[in-house]
């Protein structure tokens, strides 16, 4: 997509690699919308942090991420043995699989590098595949919702109020993103709607993230609190809602997604609202049998009992200035907090899932796996 920084509009990517330094380059997710920041990841060790640390976040970018890092790790190995080389590049795998539980994309993104790597004989020519299918992963990302948007932009009419939570835009993917892509394939085709960002707290990354994206790319929005939805619901203001997805279960068509999916999928359900899911084929996992069965993530209780922001000022001569970046308590002092970093939603709430190949029934996935992508 392109960002606009001081009058400059620029294509950019939210994960790339740099050949010569061996690093990966990313956009510092935790600095906006105030701050556009690109930062680089010396070796995989910093790639797994900035994974876990949330400077780089949503499925399709995490996935990315995972695969340059194990090209990244497989390039630092110095020597020819490729009994340690392969030893080596297991640590690196760990490392980097533990960085963030939930999301299975990291898993699928490394595993297709890995398979990569087996065809070559030495050391180098695997480092030199490792980086190929890194490479390979990132552009199927692209590509995947690219075409995410072309099924899912039918969807959205003229008109429309549309409810989106988290962030599943590109910022969460290498470019265009998931949950976004119809919006931006149907603003392309000249549709006029409005979409609805849920602040999704405990991080907010809607109020932080999905709105400014719309808001780079010109399309009608608005964020709400997130326990709005359901009055916007009842009244008639939402017409439909469309996420993202770390996980989905391809044998059962159960969604792991950020907290407070489960919840919008209930409210729609009850105010009949439609609810689709838009996911690349990197998100599905075809091994799990049940929901339950997903590592749910427990984050850190200060993100639930304080926020971070900036500190604005107005000046007369000088206008609004931004301050630094600060953490500031809300909670009271001596409380502490629970933090589920995301909710199972069960397929019988989802009305579709929208895929590269289509637009499929939750419970139809299995029937279909060919053609997403299952291989045996």
């Amino acid at each position: 997509m392109n960002v606009t920084l001081r009058g400059e509009t620029r294509p950019c990517r939210t994960v790339t690699f740099d050949t010569q330094r061996n690093a990966v380059l990313l956009i510092e997710q935790r600095l906006l919308p105030h701050e556009f920041k690109i930062i680089a990841t010396r070796n995989f060790r910093e790639t797994a942090s900035a994974i876990r640390d949330m400077i780089v976040r949503g499925a399709g970018a995490i996935g990315a991420t995972a695969a340059y890092g194990l090209a990244q790790g497989a390039r630092q190995f110095r020597g020819r043995d490729l009994e340690k080389f392969s030893a080596h590049v297991e640590t690196v795998y760990q490392t980097l699989q533990a960085a963030r539980p939930t999301a299975v994309d990291p898993v699928n993104a490394m595993q297709a590098v890995r398979e990569a790597m087996i065809g070559g004989e030495t050391v180098e020519e695997q480092q030199s595949l490792a980086q190929a299918a890194a490479e390979e992963f990132a552009s199927d990302d692209v590509r995947h919702c690219e075409e995410i948007g072309r099924h899912g932009a039918k969807l959205i009419r003229n008109g429309m109020s549309v409810l989106t939570h988290c962030n599943a835009g590109w910022l969460a993917f290498v470019d265009v993103g998931s949950a976004t892509a119809p919006m931006y394939a149907a603003q392309a085709a000249g549709k006029k709607f409005h979409v609805f960002c849920d602040e999704t707290r405990p991080r907010s990354q809607g109020a932080t993230l999905t709105a400014w994206e719309l808001a780079q790319q010109g399309i009608s929005h608005q964020i709400i609190a997130d326990n709005a939805a359901g009055h916007l619901m009842q009244r008639g203001e939402i017409d439909l809602v469309i996420v993202g997805s770390d996980r989905t279960l391809g044998r059962t068509g159960e969604v792991a997604n950020k907290i407070g999916t489960y919840t919008k999928a209930v409210l729609a359900k009850r105010h009949r609202i439609p609810f689709y899911v838009a996911i690349p084929l990197s998100t599905i996992d075809w091994n799990l049998k049940s929901g339950s069965q997903i590592p749910i993530e427990e984050r850190h209780e200060h993100e639930v009992l304080g926020a971070w922001g900036v500190v604005q000022t107005r000046n007369s001569k000088l206008g609004t200035r931004i301050g630094p970046r600060a953490y500031v308590r809300v909670a009271n002092p001596t409380s502490g907090a629970r933090n589920p970093g995301f909710d199972v939603t069960p397929a019988e709430l989802i009305t579709g899932i929208i895929t590269p190949a289509g637009i499929f029934k939750p419970a139809a996935l299995w029937r279909h796996r060919r053609e997403l992508g299952f291989v045996v």
